[in-house]
């Protein structure tokens, strides 16, 4: 067995990150059941539900830079151990504080995403770094697994039972890491400071930036409201909800590959523009819609653009960034995670002063229409022919 080998890196990693991602994003398919245990205010569930994005965004700049130090092994094996502590404490939440805290903590199973997109492209050419980093990306559905099995078997065994079985899941994976990782990964020890001096003059980090905060946060907003949102606005049951959510989920994460390979082989710029602009199509459609088929339409739209467009961005990180990879990927990928933890925020609150959700789905489209502005900005001031 190579531990050095690509395909095996590729592979550990991957896995690993579902495994994080699944912790990550534990609490909100399991929110309409713990909703029954715990008296949870509506400003209080959007909050608990946002809650795990902060640290799981904060903490990707240094994870991203760490690797680079010490090696993926390293920092996913001390993030699998870290977990364990609020898995546990979250399976034993009998209050909002309780809930915010361990889902504050469960952030470290999403800051581990810019882990693995910094050590994978080591092991790959670059002209196959767009497909190696949408392969890795593919560790989102993690999000899925949580979204399609935490209800149906919290309905047979209770949500406290159903997240304990998480530990299990998270111990098995620190041994798999401690054991496989590749702890002669290349080590590249540029002082963060001076890293961030450089990419913070670069132009291309903000737009790159917000881009990602726009795709990958409607990935993670979409995922945390969903199953409460179809719950209580359209009345359908907590599996199913979960079941839609966890559709929603799969089919971003599926298509990240694909947005990797054709970033590979065209301009991924011009693809991005087409991405955000059917992604304001989708918007729209559910910033005027109050039917779930049309509510389905426009999600599974914006599903569809969120994978592929964060499939190319992350082509475009390390194309960009090759010095800077590691802070670059945390960067990028911490705005990513940011743009999930507003969202639900901003629904919470525009349905309370207004009685509908509407307009919080049109910002979404007014945010895609500046970034499709920043994108032409790009073309023409750096003359991109070939990404």
């Amino acid at each position: 067995m190579n531990k050095a080998s690509g395909g095996f890196q590729l592979t550990l990693q991957s896995l690993s990150l579902v495994v994080g991602f699944m912790a990550w994003s534990i609490i909100a398919p399991l929110m309409p059941f713990i909703s029954q245990d715990v008296n949870i205010s509506g400003n209080q569930l959007s909050i608990i539900l946002a809650i795990p994005v902060i640290l799981g965004s904060i903490l990707r700049v240094p994870f991203g830079y760490l690797t680079n130090v010490i090696g993926a092994k390293w920092v996913f094996f001390c993030s699998f151990i870290i977990l364990l502590f609020p898995i546990y404490f979250l399976s034993q939440a009998q209050t909002t504080g309780m809930l915010m805290t361990s889902g504050f903590f469960l952030g470290v199973g999403g800051a581990v995403f810019s882990v693995g997109v910094t050590s994978i492209p080591k092991y790959f050419p670059k002209e196959h770094v767009g497909l190696a980093n949408g392969i890795y990306g593919m560790g989102n559905i993690g999000t899925a697994i949580s979204s399609f099995l935490a209800p149906p078997i919290a309905s047979i065994i209770g949500w406290q039972t159903t997240v304990r079985s998480y530990l299990v899941v998270i111990a098995l994976f620190a041994v798999l890491m401690f054991l496989f990782g590749d702890a002669k990964e290349k080590k590249v020890k540029v002082p963060l400071i001076e890293q961030s001096k450089r990419l913070f003059k670069d132009l291309k980090l903000y737009y790159l930036s917000l881009w990602y905060f726009i795709t990958f946060g409607a990935f993670v907003a979409f995922g945390l409201f969903l199953p409460n949102y179809l719950v209580q606005d359209f009345g359908i049951s907590e599996v199913d909800a979960g079941l839609r959510s966890g559709v929603f989920i799969a089919l971003a994460t599926f298509l990240r590959p694909l947005g990797g390979i054709l970033g590979d082989k065209f301009n991924a710029v011009i693809l991005l523009m087409i991405d955000f602009s059917l992604m304001i199509v989708g918007a729209i459609i559910l910033g005027i819609s109050n039917h779930i088929l049309l509510f389905t339409i426009g999600c599974l739209l914006i599903s569809i653009c969120a994978g592929l467009g964060n499939g190319l961005i992350f082509k475009l990180v390390p194309f960009y960034f090759s010095n800077e990879a590691g802070s670059a990927n945390g960067i990028v990928s911490m705005m990513g995670g940011l743009g999930g933890f507003f969202p639900p925020i901003v629904i919470s609150y525009v349905t309370m002063m207004t009685g509908t959700s509407h307009l919080a789905f049109i910002l979404l489209a007014i945010f895609g229409t500046i970034a499709l502005l920043t994108m032409m900005h790009m073309l023409k001031r750096n003359k991109v022919s070939t990404v």
